[in-house]
């Protein structure tokens, strides 16, 4: 086991099965990381920013507060704020007061990310296909188990 790790690093042995592992998942996360860069980077958005939109096309008409929407991204973003900005700059995004809450405001995807969403799904559909063309189905849930155990108890 680890043949592909050791020639992607480089690398004859390693110090542990834990650090092998973590090696394995790091690369392995560093390989559909890139791929979904690409996709975004493609029609002009960060994954930062996909996720974003993946969230609120969630919860549209209904939109999120900037906290939620922190809470529901894949990867903590401490910039969420500025994130939000940027979509909002290019029309992708609305911010309004909530009706029960002034001191809240609620972020919203507009028409305008909601189309832009729709265009990305076939390509995010298609990488997600890639994924399972490589791992058994087996496989996929063995993955998601162990790596909610990796996360899980850090909530």
């Amino acid at each position: 086991m680890g043949e592909a790790l050791k020639q992607r690093l480089r690398q004859a042995k390693f110090e542990s099965p834990a650090h092998e592992a973590m090696l394995n998942l790091l690369v392995a996360a560093g390989f559909v990381r890139e791929r979904l860069d690409r996709l975004c980077e493609a029609h002009g958005i960060t994954a930062a920013q996909y996720n974003v939109l993946r969230i609120l096309r969630g919860a549209h008409p209904g939109g999120y507060p900037r906290c939620d929407v922190a809470a529901r991204m894949i990867e903590r973003a401490p910039d969420v704020t500025r994130i939000i900005d940027r979509l909002q700059r290019r029309g992708l995004v609305e911010r309004a007061r909530s009706s029960q809450d002034r001191r809240l405001s609620l972020t919203r995807i507009t028409r305008k990310g909601m189309d832009l969403a729709e265009r990305m799904r076939p390509e995010v559909d298609a990488l997600h296909r890639e994924i399972g063309r490589r791992l058994s189905a087996q496989d996929v849930r063995e993955l998601s188990r162990i790596s909610e155990r990796l996360y899980a108890t850090d909530e």
